[in-house]
């Protein structure tokens, strides 16, 4: 068994209408400081959102949510902060903000592989259609 690696999450979530606060958990984001590991896996299928998002403009929805991966990935496309550290990249995307796209509260917990840990929350925490 090798050593503990300690790291962040946050389930990030979609909500419909922001006046009412209702949310739906569409993905999570993981950043592991030590191994500078970050990660995000998000719903990006507009057949498994659109039941959920009546009225919403769903592709753009699912565009926004691949820009999560994709500045995760440090992808060069995804914009500025895409090549910012990966602690900040984290930090922006768990941002406290009032949008159709918001983070819950950033928990905090040890495992042996982040990837695995990523893959293990994604099906415990998000489990829409």
């Amino acid at each position: 068994m090798s050593g503990w690696i300690s790291y962040n999450f946050a389930v990030l979530r979609v909500v419909p209408h922001v006046h009412i606060g209702a949310f739906i958990p569409v993905g999570i984001v993981l950043h592991a400081r030590t191994t500078e590991f970050i990660a995000a896996r998000v719903i990006t299928d507009p057949s498994r959102l659109s039941p959920h998002m009546e009225g919403s403009d769903i592709e753009l929805l699912c565009r926004y949510l691949q820009s999560c991966e994709a500045i995760c990935a440090g992808d060069v496309s995804a914009g500025p902060i895409a090549l910012a550290p990966p602690s900040e990249r984290f930090h922006w995307l768990t941002a406290p903000r009032s949008d159709v796209i918001q983070s819950g509260p950033v928990h905090e917990g040890l495992c042996e592989d982040p990837a695995t840990t990523l893959d293990e929350l994604f099906f415990s925490l998000v489990s829409i259609g």
